[in-house]
């Protein structure tokens, strides 16, 4: 098991090696009794700082209602609009998920990372090729520092994935889950696409949010919370995601500056623009940075639904979308192909074993910084947020 060093001497890739190769994750050390944090998971306080807003006044989420959308589809296309141009993320309620089917997913989750390490061990990989696997998405830059979480992976290319390829601890589960985020991702699609002024089929006749790859994130409980964190500070790297999670808390989004709680409703999604989703609406949405933070109790249990393209979309050109250009909003970033991205992001994985794939989404934003900022035409006109 990894522990810290006493001698004061650190070795980074050692650590992870031991790490990886116990094919336990975070649970395993859990498991074994951990009372302090081993080295390879404290962050340096920099990172671990909260920035309260100074006036005390607590701010929240703005709330998308879906019912009654016939009836009230101009006022939800305006909510969504704004939200997504201002805060870059929503909770949604009454969108056609069943409780029952939410509840079940997230009891599904926890059965599947509480099982004996023997019987996940099968399932624990680092092979970006698999559609399915278990990892702790370790660092991929060396003396980066891990965090305090493990996730199951699925992805679902153009909406397809074999049963079989579940694990059966949760594969009926998922799989009804599943089947009702392609719904919503239908509606959303609309949706947004009539709230950046466009024909409400647009989004989906691009298919860019085709196939989906959905993280089974666990958080166990954590023996010095205050020295790491769950997720740390990231942007979405897809066009869209749908998050649901426990009753815990945890996760933080930046907002004007500011660590703002997401306090979890019984219920809700969240949604939140992916940079994609920014690049190709020339920053009419706005990709916004997050994190989840380590806590003394547990297990947190969330379920991140990230939306990439279509095969077939993936093999043609994205960019700002031309209906949405003028000569007084000039296109912000260059074309480029999707492969293009998704070889940036893997070439950079390729020299660590362990790191999740690309549509786990958590830990690509540094990686794709330097990508994003070379398909920028003006580089003083890039979003703040972007990255």
């Amino acid at each position: 098991m990894v522990v810290s060093s006493n001698n004061g001497h650190y070795d980074w890739a050692k650590e992870v090696k031991e790490f990886d190769e116990t094919k336990a994750g975070v649970k395993g050390l859990v498991d074994a009794g951990v009372t302090k944090l081993p080295r390879l998971f404290v962050h340096p306080p920099e990172s671990l700082q909260s920035r309260p807003k100074l006036d005390g006044v607590p701010l929240d989420l703005p709330t998308i209602d879906l019912q009654g959308l016939g009836a009230r589809r101009s006022e939800v296309v305006e909510e969504i609009r704004k939200a997504a141009q201002e805060w870059g993320f929503f909770r949604i309620v009454n969108h056609g998920v069943p409780l029952q089917t939410m509840d079940a997913m997230l009891e599904a989750v926890k059965r599947f990372h509480e099982q004996p390490t023997e019987e996940k061990m099968a399932w624990y990989s680092s092979d970006v090729r698999k559609m399915v696997k278990l990892n702790s998405s370790l660092p991929s830059r060396e003396n980066d520092p891990a965090s305090w979480r493990d996730i199951l992976s699925c992805n679902f290319s153009d909406d397809q994935l074999q049963p079989e390829d579940l694990p059966s601890a949760c594969r009926k589960e998922l799989q009804q889950y599943v089947k009702y985020m392609i719904e919503l991702r239908e509606i959303m699609a609309e949706l947004l696409s009539e709230a950046l002024g466009l024909p409400s089929d647009y989004l989906s006749n691009i298919e860019c949010m085709k196939s989906e790859a959905v993280a089974c994130l666990y958080y166990p409980k954590c023996p010095e919370p205050e020295k790491t964190l769950g997720t740390p500070k990231h942007a979405d790297t897809t066009f869209l995601t749908l998050l649901m999670q426990d009753s815990t808390g945890g996760l933080q989004i930046l907002h004007d500056d500011h660590w703002i709680d997401v306090p979890p409703v019984h219920g809700a999604l969240i949604a939140n623009i992916g940079d994609l989703m920014q690049i190709i609406s020339n920053d009419k949405f706005i990709s916004v940075e997050h994190r989840v933070v380590a806590q003394p109790v547990g297990p947190r249990i969330s379920v991140a639904c990230f939306f990439t393209p279509s095969l077939k979309a993936g093999a043609k050109p994205f960019g700002p979308i031309k209906e949405l250009l003028s000569d007084e909003n000039p296109a912000v970033y260059r074309e480029f192909m999707f492969r293009e991205y998704t070889n940036t992001t893997n070439k950079r994985r390729e020299s660590r074993v362990g790191i999740a794939s690309l549509q786990d989404s958590m830990n690509c934003s540094l990686i794709l910084l330097e990508f994003v900022t070379h398909l920028l035409i003006f580089p003083c006109q890039c979003n703040k947020n972007m990255l």
